[in-house]
């Protein structure tokens, strides 16, 4: 006895259709697995014999073998207990074979056939939109994550008998509608503001050039002068996810099963500040089967690293690789996976160990050398990638007293969707660039064209402050940015001379 029913591996955030084929044979009860399961998959023995009876259906005393083809990709994960309940039943003739080939299932079975949720529906679901099936049944918790995907038809199921009731033609389960547009409108709110933040105007210009330009960040200044405040506002004003970016980002929080509950779409950038503890692997992504890490979270969104020099060496210089590219592979002995990893840096440090170096009321007690050695954790090469250095200084008594509140994200969130929509029709015919800080060298050359007196005033501040060829490129992009901000179609020595403004760090700390 045989029957074979459809279901759907993750494989990083794409997906492959996998054949679920049940034998059944005579011989001594046994129940293998074959075709490269995980311990979740071999597990499902138990979850399946379980809610199959408890269902009230038959588990035959046979041997039974259960392939998942192909063979060579990894399987993990409870998302098979429901093809391979329903496979078991088909071959014993339990239920109708005639719908099995034309839909794709996915469900983890509880031991009363009850289904859960599973990781990975809107990937899968992504995966099966231009494909022959009829249409894809998941649970009922993550039918309208699936339904996210246009022209297919997501049926949600609550329990194993459910399932068996739509196959055998005794009910009619009506595909879930979503309306995309509603969802993106609610979720795409934020409960912070720019306008919580006060003084600090010099900070907040920083940032907006940032978040026009899409470059990374360093702001350094003493413990309370508000950085991680200011941090966690920038993504209030970048720009709001399409929906195709959107999906891409949602597609990463499912994979990893992290989507919010009740939220099957992400309609705001996402914003992640990972512990300095964190390791090689949670940062990247990784594992005997590679997951994505914190670079790959913060997709489309903003990472912020506290404490910048309280990370691991080794840490921060893996993130050399995903800042230039974009993306992040991750190479094992069985398999390589890249995952997405566009997202802005954002890094806060102290300006030495106890945080009061140049402070103007606190004395720093750090000596030179424990100020050296504290900065030396941060390499020259990943601070060449970081475009924006600034100094965020206390913040003065008459500006916390004040009842007058800042410029709102909404109102700096226009000037910096004005400012994009030139980039995006500068670069529109050139693949993967979308912002003034994706540019490559020759972008540079086309782009950031100077004239006589700003030439004379970049050199002038190379010659003084040392930089690097990357940090030329640097203010270029910047000043490119702030031109863009201006509406001026030429970069002018004013625009230059702010941008330089933001690599003062470099002479002033890393010297």
């Amino acid at each position: 006895m045989f029957a074979r029913t459809l279901s759907a591996a993750v494989n990083g955030i794409r997906a492959v259709i996998v054949k679920v084929e049940v034998h059944l044979d005579i011989g001594m009860p046994t129940y293998t697995t074959v075709g490269l399961p995980d311990n979740a998959v071999r597990e499902s023995r138990e979850r399946v014999s379980a809610a199959v009876k408890n269902s009230g259906f038959l588990v035959p005393p046979k041997k039974i073998t259960v392939n998942l083809a192909p063979a060579s990709i990894k399987k993990e994960g409870s998302a098979f207990d429901l093809p391979i309940a329903l496979g078991l039943l088909a071959a014993t003739g339990q239920i109708s074979t005639e719908k099995l080939s034309r839909y794709v299932f996915l469900g983890e079975l509880s031991l009363d056939g009850i289904l859960r949720p599973i990781c990975g529906a809107l990937p899968i679901a992504a995966e099966l939109k231009n494909t022959k099936y009829d249409g894809l049944l998941v649970p009922s918790a993550n039918a309208a994550e699936a339904a996210m995907v246009d022209s297919l038809p997501v049926r949600p199921l609550k329990t194993l008998r459910e399932a068996v009731a739509f196959l055998n033609d005794e009910l009619t389960i009506e595909p879930v509608m979503v309306n995309i547009d509603e969802i993106m409108s609610v979720s795409a709110k934020y409960w912070v503001d720019f306008s919580d933040v006060r003084g600090q105007e010099n900070a907040k210009r920083a940032l907006e050039v940032a978040a026009a330009g899409g470059h990374n960040i360093l702001m350094m200044g003493p413990p309370g002068s508000g950085k991680t405040m200011l941090a966690k506002r920038l993504p209030t004003i970048l720009p709001n996810l399409s929906l195709d970016e959107a999906l891409e980002t949602t597609k990463i929080y499912s994979v990893v099963g992290m989507l919010p509950a009740n939220t099957p779409l992400l309609a705001i950038r996402p914003f992640r500040s990972p512990h300095h503890t964190v390791s090689d692997a949670g940062l990247i992504g990784g594992g005997q089967v590679p997951r994505p890490g914190e670079v790959s979270l913060a997709h489309k969104g903003v990472l912020f690293l506290d404490e910048l020099p309280e990370f691991h060496k080794s840490v921060l210089e893996v993130l050399r690789q995903p800042m230039e590219d974009g993306e992040v592979t991750i190479t094992r002995s069985k398999m390589s996976l890249t995952y997405p990893a566009n997202f802005i840096l954002v890094a806060a440090m102290n300006p030495c160990p106890c945080g009061f170096k140049g402070h103007p009321s606190r004395e720093c007690r750090c000596s030179p050398m424990v100020v050296q050695k504290y900065l030396s954790h941060i390499s020259g090469p990943l601070l060449d990638r970081v475009d924006i250095q600034i100094e965020v200084p206390p913040v003065e008594y008459e500006h916390l007293t004040s009842e007058r509140g800042g410029e709102p994200s909404a109102a700096v969130r226009q000037r910096i969707l004005e400012a994009r929509q030139i980039q995006i029709e500068r670069f529109l015919h050139i693949p993967k660039i979308t912002v003034n800080a994706d540019m490559g060298s020759r972008e540079l050359r086309k782009y950031c064209k100077l004239n006589h007196d700003g030439g004379n005033l970049l050199k002038q501040a190379i010659d003084t402050m040392g930089l690097s060829a990357r940090g030329y490129d640097r203010i270029l992009k910047v000043s490119r940015t702030i031109a863009d901000l201006d509406k001026s179609l030429e970069i002018k020595p004013g625009h230059i001379a702010e941008a330089i403004q933001y690599r003062n760090l470099d002479r002033e700390f890393w010297a």
